[in-house]
């Protein structure tokens, strides 16, 4: 199918779509897919309808941080349908359609781009308030695929931990998503500060604040901070997403409501 006819299906498949956002990194480790699943199911809770399109495709873990391992896609002729775990979310990931999670993809980037082509194009997204799209780190064919395919997207959602390494790492994927022309740019410092599971003292392993520095130098907004607890790492290995089980109370879920309603009351 040439790129013409291509791109034309993806605008009639995206026309149901309102919002679409990427949430990406410059670097890994940084907490950007475990960001991305609590922001998207904290938006569906306030009763949007969200999509959820992970795009890693050499180390898609959307799929078991929602504990959707053994899941299977269906379809109808050439139309294939995203995963529905809960009622106003949809999800797709490439972990779906490998022979086993220990698996590895080994392509370069035309393949890459064909498979994110058809993401967009044949997965029956039909009408979404928000599309969370979940990118690789750095600045590679992953997000430069999103951002040429989808002229219309909304922003890019930058997630760092606050120390200098990371912010200079999100300063370059800041400036990526600039000279793109994204229509609005935010930053996320995750990591911020280490909650303690016996007294739940704060402690500032990694720094804090260099999120917010590196916002406010590059001219755009800064979108909060989430701590590291413990029961973050543990519930998403377990194939739980922390703020549907900890809806109230904790600081990484008042965190995650903030800024998804940041993300909400966006103009």
């Amino acid at each position: 199918m040439d790129t013409t006819t291509k791109d034309d299906a993806i605008v009639r498949n995206m026309a149901g779509v309102k919002k679409k956002f990427m949430v990406f990194s410059g670097k890994g480790g940084v907490g950007k897919t475990t960001t991305a699943v609590n922001l998207a199911y904290s938006i569906m809770s306030k009763g949007h309808n969200v999509g959820l399109l992970d795009i890693d495709i050499h180390g898609p873990d959307v799929i078991k941080m929602m504990g959707l391992e053994n899941a299977r896609l269906e379809g109808a002729g050439d139309r294939i349908e995203p995963l529905k775990p809960f009622p106003g979310m949809k999800v797709m990931s490439t972990a779906l359609i490998i022979e086993s999670e220990d698996t590895p993809v080994i392509w370069r980037g035309p393949l890459k781009m064909k498979l994110i082509k058809q993401y967009l194009s044949d997965v029956n997204w039909g009408e979404l308030d928000y599309l969370i799209i979940d990118s690789p780190p750095g600045t590679g064919d992953e997000p430069l695929s999103i951002t040429q395919l989808l002229p219309d997207l909304d922003g890019g959602i930058i997630v760092t931990t606050p120390q200098d390494l990371a912010t200079l790492d999100a300063s370059k994927s800041i400036r990526f998503a600039q000279e793109l022309g994204l229509k609005y740019i935010g930053v996320i410092e995750n990591m911020s500060g280490f909650l303690c599971p016996h007294c739940g003292k704060r402690v500032d392993i990694f720094k804090t604040g260099g999120g917010c520095r590196i916002a406010s130098e590059m001219g755009v907004d800064f979108l909060g901070r989430v701590p590291y607890d413990m029961q973050v790492m543990s519930l998403s290995d377990d194939g739980h997403i922390y703020i549907k089980d900890n809806k109230n109370g904790t600081q990484v879920s008042e965190a995650y409501k903030h800024i998804s309603n940041r993300i909400i009351n966006l103009k």
